[in-house]
């Protein structure tokens, strides 16, 4: 049989912490695949990649809140003689507002990306990622540890990321497979306006930027660390639900949801 190519697969490649992501895997050496909706964004990223001097990564155009999409990825892969080495889950969105107000078909489609997507292709290329001593980056949030009124099914659906990496580091750790969940807080990204989010939603403590998000999370995947929390303040954070009552935490919660901007 003849050995397939090892590549970095980057989801949610076209804009923000998946942009940067790809720049800084192919600064380091890495053949990337970049997959996300918008060919022309993908194709203006890969061109950059290029002119920089480094190899030219592959796109793919395709929205992964299909439920074929990760099928035709590996498909593409394969016709190209390639198999990933690291699989990097950024793909991902959120909707501000009540849930039961919402559009519900948004909501789940938002799963199906989030959720569905991230699964299915953190477990598709586990052999490949054994034979090449790789491993996956799983990028949740700040949101994965704690309830969130007004974004609750963007907090369930990351703090399921958060779950499910951290078993997974686990239990792919004897098979010399790396799991990191890269968990952010604010970054000025895409991600506020397709939210429906005003820019001074979050506190400004919170942000980073988008190159030191992807750079912490990069080097906490290859040096094996489970959860990275960018930012003192996000540590903080992350930290609260452990140390107040959960009631407390949904009021506090609360009042970066949709009734403080009413």
């Amino acid at each position: 049989m003849t050995r397939l190519k090892p590549i970095t697969l980057i989801t949610g490649a076209s804009a923000g912490i998946g942009a940067a992501l790809a720049d800084l895997f192919a600064d380091r050496g890495h053949q990337l695949v970049l997959v996300a909706r918008r060919a022309p964004r993908l194709q203006a990223i890969a061109d950059a990649i290029e002119d920089r001097g480094h190899a030219r990564p592959r796109v793919i155009a395709l929205d992964l809140a299909r439920a074929d999409a990760p099928a035709r990825i590996e498909e593409e892969l394969r016709a190209g003689g390639l198999e990933p080495q690291y699989v990097v889950n950024n793909a991902g969105f959120g909707l501000l507002g009540p849930a039961a107000k919402l559009d519900r078909e948004q909501q789940l489609a938002m799963i199906d990306l989030n959720v569905r997507a991230l699964t299915d292709l953190s477990l598709r290329f586990v052999d490949s990622l054994e034979r090449h001593k790789g491993g996956i980056l799983n990028v949740a949030s700040v949101a994965s540890f704690m309830p969130g009124p007004g974004l609750a099914i963007y907090h369930a659906t990351k703090a399921y990321v958060l779950w499910f990496s951290e078993a997974l580091h686990r239990e792919l750790a004897p098979r010399g497979v790396r799991v990191t969940a890269l968990c952010p807080g604010p970054v000025a990204t895409e991600f506020q306006a397709r939210a429906g989010m005003p820019e001074a939603h979050f506190p400004r403590l919170l942000a980073r930027s988008a190159e030191r998000v992807a750079r912490e999370g990069y080097e906490g995947l290859m040096r094996g660390q489970r959860v990275v929390v960018p930012g003192s303040a996000n540590k903080v954070a992350a930290l609260l639900p452990r140390l107040l009552p959960r009631g407390f935490m949904l009021k506090m919660m609360r009042a970066f949801g949709p009734d403080r901007l009413s």
